[in-house]
This record gives structure tokens, C-alpha cells and sequence, in this order.
């Protein structure tokens, strides 16, 4: 039975004491959980399954956007007065730098283990990664991140940026040739440039990376997901065209739609609305219909949690339930209800919460399961572990600050007051 209480009868859960020690609680016990068994001596880090212990403890393959999310979280943690953060920034920065970082052509690789790359590509998603990482770490004064900020930037407008779109392509190969003729343009790894453009934004006051977030918030959502109902489009041609037949990886590029990309993009909007000092007005509107779109549409109204694709028609295609949707959702629900407060937008932030609260946090092993079935059993047909931090972790912490700017912003402003 779900009990209704109204939203005025106490204020949001946001202002509540005890709501905001238990996300604390949970940030802290994320950290805990990661940054005593992830970390690889031999450099960069593990992967773990349910129980905290390695995938692969001999020769693992790091991916960089995991490395990268590391760094991110792990400069959060500094600017709370976590101990040991700074190290484990350090060791993921030194791994970027040291072994990513491509010195003969530029760029970073997507993936490498103990003998070198694995996968030598060139990845948008990478890079958006690499220069949220080099951002952040720069907000807690790591030596390596005005020199990583500087290169991933260069290599971002001049091998992946398109001027005539306002966004970047996708991928290239190690030596920067075209990948299956270079046709794929793809909305995620431009989702999450715009989450990095802003943090770059926030750490160097330099306007170009605004604008630059601006410009594909504007493609992406403005005319694209605007001209097919608030649902995000994810798949597009060169011309940026949409592709509704495009099947690709399943955990990168799901076909069909993903609602949790609308629910991270209703967040970003508002954040980017903030820092743009509220000059776009469509704005608030975009976030206020991919957030109803994604409940209406996207949330088991029967099991409840996310479903995480949806076929062109509206219906459930992958029913399987992960936890990324829900972070997501929780952090757009928040920006909405600072932004754009109404009943709805609490009602959902305490549905979502108390999902999450029920069904991915692993009391017994620690961390968060990242993947249930439609019936909300613990499974792993995507994803073998717990290898991520990051959405979880964001999650937690994003309610707990002001909805004006990244959580490193935010978080330096308050003075790591809670």
C-alpha cells in the first residue's frame, strides 16, 4: 500500500535532517566501498563484483571513462575533507596522463590492461570523461590538471568538434582516421560533454566551454528530443539526421529510447539554465517535459524503477531495471523541485528515493547493485559487478547542495558544508 502524505504537511525530504544524514550515510558508505577495494596497484582500477573483490585480479582491462569517474568522485570527496581522497586522484590522474594519454598521436585510448591498449580507439565518451576528471581534479589543485585540462581541450575542438552540428562526432581510430566511414553521431557522449563543458566552465571562467554546452543542449534537446516529445533521441547520422533502426552496443547505445538519459538531461538543462544565467527560457519547459515523459512513460507503475529502453511506439523493450536511471532521476527531481517546485516533482523525488533505498543498496555486501530484472532481482546480463561510483554517488550528494552548478562548484562555495 502506498501511503500519500501530502508535500506541505512537512516540506520537501530535501529539508529534513534525518533524510539528509541517511544520503550521507550513503555517500559515505559508497566511498567506503570503492575506495578500499577498487584501487589497482599496478595501476588505475579494478573493476569488482557484488562482494567487493576484483573481476579480474591478474591482468584487468581498464576502461577510461571508469578511470576518469574515479577521479571525478574522488575530488568530490577532497572538497567533502574525505582522508585518502587526494590519493586515490592522484593515482587515477597519473594513469590517465601516464598511460591513456596517447603521446605519439594525440588523444586518449578507450581501454588498456597491464601490456598496453586494448581498445587504442579514439571515444567521444572518453574525452567528455577525461575533461570532467582533469576539471575536477583542478578544484583541489592536482599538479597534473592544467596540463590534462589543456590537452583533452585542444583535442576536443580540434579532432571532434563540429562547428557547422555545435557538437562532436564520435569516434576515430588511434591515428584519428574515420571509423566505418565516420557516419555515427551519437547523443551520450554529447550528454555527457555537456556535463564536463560545464565543470570546465566552473573551474577556468572560461565562457567558451559554456557556449559550447549550450550549443549541444540546443541540438540535442531544443530541436531534436523538443521535436519528438520530450523523448531523447539517441542515435543520428552524420548530418544529424535521426536513425530509429540504429542498433548498436548494448550498454553504450541502446537502441530505440533510454528514459534515463531524459532524467540526466533535465537535470543538466536546469544546471546549465543556472549557469547561463537563466537567458534561455525553453529551458525550465525542456526539464519539465523529459522529467514528465520519463515518469509517464518510463516508470513501472506496477514494480515500480525504470525501464531501460523504450521502442519508438512507447513500449518497454529492455524491461531490466539499473541503477543509473534511478540516480539520475533522483538528481532531476531535486533541480526540478528547487527550479520548478510543484507536488509532482516531490512525489516523484520520494518514490524514486524509496526504490532505490529497497532495491539497489546491498546491505549485505556494501555498494549498490547496478542491475536488476523487471522483477527487481539482483541480475547481471549487462553488467557483470559494481564497477561504478559515479551515478550513485551523485545521487546522494546533489540534494544535499544547491541546484546552481556541478557538485565541485557547489560543494568548493559551501566551504564542504553540508
Amino acid at each position: 500500500m502506498n501511503i500519500q502524505v501530502e508535500p506541505a504537511a512537512l516540506g520537501n525530504w530535501t529539508t529534513r535532517d534525518y533524510h539528509r544524514r541517511w544520503l550521507l550515510d550513503q555517500a559515505s558508505a559508497l566511498f567506503d566501498f570503492f575506495q578500499y577495494r577498487a584501487v589497482n596497484p599496478k595501476g588505475g582500477f579494478y573493476d569488482i563484483d557484488d562482494a567487493g573483490k576484483p573481476l579480474d585480479a591478474i591482468n584487468p582491462v581498464r576502461g577510461i571513462h571508469s578511470t576518469a569517474r574515479m577521479v571525478h568522485c574522488f575530488s568530490i570527496g577532497s572538497l567533502l575533507g574525505r582522508p585518502g581522497a587526494n590519493e586515490i586522484v592522484d593515482h587515477g590522474m597519473n594513469y590517465l596522463w601516464n598511460r591513456h594519454r596517447d603521446t605519439k598521436h594525440g588523444g586518449y585510448v578507450w581501454s588498456l590492461n597491464n601490456d598496453g591498449p586494448v581498445d587504442s580507439s579514439k571515444q567521444g565518451y572518453g574525452h567528455a570523461f577525461v575533461l570532467l576528471a582533469a576539471s575536477s581534479a583542478k578544484t583541489i589543485g592536482h599538479p597534473l590538471a592544467d596540463g590534462m585540462l589543456a590537452d583533452v581541450t585542444e583535442i576536443l575542438n580540434t579532432k571532434f568538434w563540429e562547428e557547422k552540428h555545435g557538437a562532436i562526432a564520435e569516434e576515430f581510430n588511434q591515428d584519428w582516421s574515420l571509423i566505418d566511414g565516420g557516419t555515427y553521431r551519437g547523443q551520450n557522449s554529447n550528454m555527457h560533454l555537456t556535463e564536463a563543458l560545464m565543470a570546465a566552465f566552473e573551474a577556468t571562467g572560461e565562457r567558451s566551454y559554456l557556449d559550447k554546452a549550450e550549443s549541444v543542449a540546443d541540438l540535442v534537446i531544443r530541436r531534436s528530443a523538443g521535436s519528438v516529445g520530450w523523448r531523447v533521441a539517441e542515435h543520428f547520422n552524420t548530418d544529424w539526421v535521426l536513425d530509429k533502426n540504429y542498433r548498436g552496443n548494448e550498454m553504450f547505445r541502446p537502441s530505440g529510447t533510454t528514459p534515463g538519459h531524459w532524467l540526466e538531461w533535465a537535470r543538466l538543462v536546469l544546471q546549465l539554465w543556472s549557469l547561463g544565467e537563466k537567458r534561455h527560457d525553453w529551458m525550465p519547459e525542456a526539464a519539465k517535459g523529459l522529467f514528465s515523459q520519463s515518469m509517464s512513460l518510463g516508470w513501472d507503475n506496477e514494480k515500480h524503477g525504470f525501464f531501460y529502453t523504450l521502442d519508438w511506439d512507447d513500449v518497454p523493450a529492455k524491461r531490466n531495471k539499473l541503477w543509473w536511471p534511478a540516480c539520475e532521476g533522483a538528481g532531476a527531481a531535486h533541480y526540478l523541485n528547487e527550479h520548478v517546485p510543484s507536488d509532482f516533482h516531490e512525489e516523484s523525488y520520494r518514490k524514486i528515493w524509496s526504490m532505490i533505498g529497497q532495491n539497489f543498496v546491498d546491505r549485505a555486501n556494501g555498494g549498490w547493485h547496478e542491475e536488476l530484472t523487471e522483477d527487481l532481482v539482483p541480475a547481471h546480463t549487462l553488467f557483470p559487478g559494481k564497477g561504478d561510483i559515479y551515478h550513485a554517488l551523485q545521487a546522494c550528494l546533489i540534494p544535499l547542495f544547491p541546484a546552481t552548478g556541478s557538485l565541485t562548484k557547489v560543494i568548493a562555495e559551501a566551504g564542504g558544508k553540508i
